[in-house]
């Protein structure tokens, strides 16, 4: 009774200190968009600027995940829990004290490498601290709590924005990590995987890869498409990025196995989920500042009138699930996909200086329901999409992909929105978003047609034990964590 009693304890312990480790990262996924148009005026820096404040995060937290899941597995994951907690923290304070963006920029990539190492070990310490019978309540009890941090971050960031200083949304986290250090020292188990090994070739050319595409996508506007520095990221990130194809196929434990995508399930709901990141991150990337710049709405105003967008998958996913058991996960992701592709295109019809907030709730709730209707069956597809002792590399793919499909976002629609539009005036600013929201809502069309490749029959609509053995997955494969 007493050893049923402790371990009781200590899973208390694992969901509290996990779920507010993974409420900090996916926090600092979308805290900034609704202050970027204070940081600016504060520290400087155009758009250009202002893209790498939210893509130096998502971009090393996309390429690096992995490889912080495998550097957790080889030299102990609680061990590995604290480092990543506590380079998140200091990057946090360095994040706030920046007295420029370059600065801030660089901050943010720091942040970025502490949330891949922490956040893949969340679920795998929170796994082995609760007993099989209540493993899927603790699950969802986290995600829940990551999924409000992706709903609260545009109104936490504008909040403290306004009322406080934008500084504040990285302060925020130096207490909460300071407090976490110790509690996680003491209360959370060590745990190791047997045999696991360190990809670092292949993490070395996803990294280079990415980063040069997203460069030169970031840079084009400034510098032209034909400049040599545009023309050098997108050749050599390209090459990067073949050469770790390559190397996913031909080496024997890659830290991403391309075998998998010969799998149609795989395939369709990674593209998809890829391609689902980037129309709409990019989108509450530019709408997050339309809202301000364009309407004139003051930050906590822009945070709260996103909220019928970002906040509603806490209410409709539930519904998503029942759905997905009842009919099967595929038709659910693909009318949730169709569902964000329209709310995003209402969104580009209504967009002018002058429109009312009335006209825009449509757009939001429908994304919304798009949204949660995505994110709930979306999770059971990539882990029946798998051999059960691939779920673990599965989860960390998918949830990478993501990221980089944030990141691709912020650079491509950044990127249309300065060809037609700017900073200007509000009509500049609305002429700029609305080929952009286009763009964006055409990506995600294309999301929904990829995930019709997914087998009809699949056994997504079981729901897999999660492996203590492997990687668990990242946090937000049931909301937006790249996000």
């Amino acid at each position: 009774m007493s050893q049923q009693t402790a371990r009781g304890g200590g899973a208390g312990w694992a969901l509290a200190i996990t779920s507010v480790a993974g409420f900090m990262a996916a926090l600092d996924n979308l805290v900034v968009t609704t202050a970027l148009p204070s940081i600016g005026k504060d520290i400087g820096g155009g758009l250009e600027d202002l893209e790498w404040t939210v893509n130096a995060y998502t971009l090393t937290f996309a390429v690096l995940l992995m490889f912080g899941a495998a550097l957790g597995d080889r030299f102990g994951r609680r061990k590995l829990f604290l480092t990543g907690l506590t380079i998140f923290t200091g990057a946090s304070a360095a994040a706030a004290l920046a007295p420029g963006i370059d600065e801030l920029i660089a901050a943010r990539a720091v942040q970025g490498v502490g949330a891949a190492i922490m956040m893949p070990l969340t679920l795998t310490l929170l796994t082995a601290a609760v007993p099989p019978a209540k493993r899927g309540m603790a699950l969802g009890i986290f995600s829940a709590v990551t999924g409000l941090a992706v709903a609260s971050g545009p109104l936490i960031g504008g909040s403290l924005t306004e009322h406080i200083a934008w500084e504040w949304i990285f302060w925020v986290n130096v207490p909460v990590g300071l407090a976490l250090l110790p509690l996680a020292r003491l209360r959370l188990k060590e745990s190791y995987a047997p045999g696991a090994r360190l990809d670092v070739r292949g993490t070395l050319l996803i990294s280079g890869g990415l980063f040069g595409i997203v460069y030169a996508l970031v840079s084009a506007n400034v510098h032209g498409w034909t400049s040599a520095r545009v023309l050098t990221g997108l050749i050599v990130g390209s090459a990067l990025v073949g050469g770790f194809i390559h190397h996913g196929f031909r080496s024997k434990q890659p830290v991403l196995p391309m075998r998998l995508f010969r799998s149609r399930a795989f395939f369709g709901i990674n593209i998809a989920s890829l391609l689902m990141f980037l129309g709409m991150f990019g989108s509450i990337f530019l709408l997050g500042q339309f809202l301000q710049r364009g309407l004139g709405y003051s930050p906590t105003e822009a945070g709260l009138r996103m909220l019928p967008w970002t906040g509603m998958p806490l209410l409709v996913a539930p519904v998503a699930g029942y759905l997905a058991d009842r009919i099967g996960g595929r038709p659910v992701v693909i009318t949730g996909l169709a569902l964000q592709a329209v709310g995003l295109g209402w969104f580009a019809l209504v967009l002018s200086p002058d429109v009312s907030y009335a006209a825009q709730l449509p757009a939001l709730v429908i994304g919304g329901v798009g949204m949660a209707l995505y994110f709930a069956p979306a999770a059971h597809l990539v882990m029946g999409s798998v051999r059960p002792a691939e779920q673990g590399i599965a989860s960390g793919a998918n949830s990478a992909l993501r990221e980089v499909g944030g990141a691709l976002g912020v650079a491509v629609l950044a990127s249309v929105f300065s060809a037609n539009g700017g900073f200007e005036s509000p009509q500049a600013f609305s002429d700029g978003t609305v080929p952009a929201l286009w763009i964006g809502a055409g990506a995600v069309a294309l999301a929904a047609l990829v995930a019709a490749l997914i087998p009809r029959r699949s056994k997504a609509t079981e729901t897999p034990e999660p492996s203590v053995t492997a990687s668990a997955e990242p946090a937000g494969d049931q909301v937006p964590a790249a996000v």
